[in-house]
């Protein structure tokens, strides 16, 4: 094991955003110490998350990791250099990437063909470099259907799973260019280190989450996730390399790498 991809909200963080606490709010170490495992281990951590960059450039360097995913895959920094992984959608004389979204008028169609059901996720979709964040309950493969149909292929919308605390039970939703996605990001980082599918493990707690599995050698869904999601069960789609934990968020997270480390020494 040479590397392990984890996601922040609802599965390395806790209630809240935080990385102490557990599912019943109660002080929680056992996220520090899968951190701590790993370093000791000498195996890289690299956040892959749907937040805009500024929030996981801080949450990176407050682990002491100089590589992350950011927006949902649509940005990787690597050892502090930034790669867009957005196709030909880049920041220019037409804008930020966000901006061009918006110009295109994919987020208004949506808004208005989903009322009632699709919001902004304020005030978190403020202050963006890419992806349009909403929330609600939406299918997004009709979505994307409904994007192609008017003309927006080059966009996707991601379902990063449920949210929590006030918004409970809503989804989260990032509108995205259709290059970008956490996978491939993923895959880049490996590409750049030289890791096979065996050195890495990825845990996760949405559907987007779950693409990782496609190229790293075991990939990890936090007990949390599926408590709010049963149906993730089906979205395995006969992947052998991923499995459940018990334990949900850090604790999660823990069994995951500890239970992977163990294996790889052959415990």
């Amino acid at each position: 094991m040479r590397c392990l991809y984890v996601d922040l909200d609802g599965t390395l963080l806790g209630p809240d955003a935080s990385l102490l606490r557990d599912g019943e709010g109660r002080f929680e170490l056992l996220g520090v110490r899968a951190l701590e495992a790993c370093f000791r281990a000498e195996v890289e951590v690299v956040i892959y998350s749907g937040r805009r960059q500024a929030q996981v450039a801080e949450d990176a360097r407050l682990i002491g990791m100089r590589s992350y995913v950011f927006e949902a895959g649509a940005g990787l920094v690597l050892d502090g250099e930034l790669e867009w992984l957005t196709g030909g959608i880049v920041p220019g004389e037409r804008g930020s990437i966000f901006e061009q979204i918006e110009a295109s008028g994919a987020p208004a169609l949506l808004l208005e063909h989903y009322a009632g059901r699709l919001d902004y996720h304020a005030p978190w979709h403020l202050n963006r470099e890419v992806s349009h964040l909403f929330r609600g309950e939406v299918d997004a493969v009709e979505a994307d259907a409904l994007l192609r149909e008017h003309g927006h292929e080059q966009l996707r919308l991601v379902d990063n799973g449920s949210l929590h605390g006030m918004h409970a039970p809503e989804r989260g939703y990032h509108l995205v260019p259709a290059a970008s996605s956490k996978v491939a990001a993923v895959a880049r980082h490996m590409q750049a280190r030289g890791f096979g599918p065996i050195d890495c493990v990825a845990v996760g707690d949405s559907r987007e989450d779950l693409g990782a599995a496609d190229v790293v050698g075991a990939f990890w869904f936090v007990g949390n996730a599926v408590q709010r999601d049963p149906t993730l069960r089906g979205a395995v789609g006969g992947r052998a390399n991923v499995r459940f934990a018990e334990a949900g968020y850090g604790a999660g997270v823990y069994e995951a790498v500890m239970t992977t480390l163990a294996q790889r020494r052959g415990v």
